[in-house]
């Protein structure tokens, strides 16, 4: 996927998530900061607003919410855990997912492109969508964290489903609206984290369990 990125060097296809404050008060900022980072910056710029673009603020009905891109050349591609289809080992901590996914519904998906979860509403987002090459959280002072806090403010003015996957993550948590939402808190997939309470949480069945007491169609999570 590539995007059609305009003068102020937003992607064309951002749609309603153009309206955030974000990106008239902090994204120029921002940006002027990535492009005097002499550093390789991941993931390539026109990636970088990718869960957006795939999931439009109307369609979103899960929100799983990461650390930072995967900072392995090749790896990130936009969508929090997800990589590109041709990417073998998968990473650790989507290989640990797919584990949890096998052990909750007995399937998983063949690749590591989540690419079809997005497009189901799921918004796959890390709290910073950028990272220098070769250093984790690298860019977690960034500014992105804005963003994310205005995402989840205005996702949560609908009934969804939060996926708070680590600490870092789940220091957000405070800007859900309250309303009918399903909050799942679990510590991080990352092999360092996974087995305190990432394996055996079940949150992918919860998930669906949700959604079709609400009417709504469940997530193919193996698609």
């Amino acid at each position: 996927m590539t995007s059609s990125i305009e003068a102020g060097g937003l992607p064309s296809s951002l749609g309603d998530w153009a309206d955030l404050t974000f990106f008239s008060q902090d994204w120029p900022g921002i940006k002027a900061r990535l492009e005097a980072d002499p550093r390789a910056i991941l993931p390539p710029e026109a990636l970088r607003f990718a869960a957006l673009e795939l999931t439009p603020l109307d369609r979103t009905r899960v929100v799983i919410l990461g650390q930072d891109p995967y900072p392995t050349p090749g790896h990130a591609n936009g969508l929090a855990f997800s990589v590109a289809s041709d990417i073998s080992p998968l990473p650790r901590s989507l290989s640990n997912i797919y584990k949890e996914l096998q052990a909750d519904i007995g399937a998983h998906p063949t690749t590591g492109d989540l690419k079809n979860w997005a497009r189901q509403g799921v918004l796959l987002l890390n709290t910073a969508l950028s990272v220098p090459s070769g250093e984790a959280n690298g860019h977690k002072d960034l500014g992105w964290e804005r963003l994310i806090q205005q995402v989840i403010a205005r996702t949560s003015q609908a009934p969804t489903v939060y996926v708070f996957w680590g600490k870092q993550a789940q220091r957000l948590e405070k800007y859900v609206h309250p309303g009918d939402h399903l909050i799942l808190k679990t510590a991080h997939p990352s092999p360092l984290s996974a087995h305190r309470g990432f394996f055996g949480s079940g949150v992918f069945s919860k998930i669906n369990q949700w959604l079709n007491q609400r009417g709504s169609k469940a997530i193919d999570w193996t698609a």
